[in-house]
């Protein structure tokens, strides 16, 4: 097993991202794990990230705060414990609307 304690998460860049402080907690430099990458990403009032897609499936969990997600469909709002489920290729963005931070866990399946 491999533990990571929050105080020991490594901080990182998350490209297309602004007003946001991301750490991680699994996967990358962090840990052993092959499949998947997770993330806690800290949204400032305002902050987010910009429209663009990927190749690798993304789950967003909101664990503080309130979260909007828009994709083609539209927009989302997402509170606490709600979670959504970006599919390969779809286009999203991400944004803190409100004045309160917000945090999110991003789990990420290249």
């Amino acid at each position: 097993m491999e533990v990571t304690r929050l105080a020991d998460a490594l901080p990182y860049e998350a490209a297309k991202h602004h007003g946001i402080v991301a750490l991680r907690l699994h996967g990358g430099e962090q840990t052993n794990a092959e499949r998947m990458v997770v993330g806690l990403s800290h949204f400032l009032p305002g902050g987010g990230a910009d429209e663009s897609s990927s190749t690798a499936e993304r789950v967003y969990v909101v664990v503080e705060g309130q979260i909007t997600v828009t994709t083609g469909d539209g927009p989302v709002v997402l509170g606490p414990m709600d979670s959504c489920l970006i599919p390969p290729g779809e286009t999203r963005s991400v944004q803190n609307a409100t004045n309160r931070s917000a945090s999110m866990l991003v789990i990420v399946v290249p």
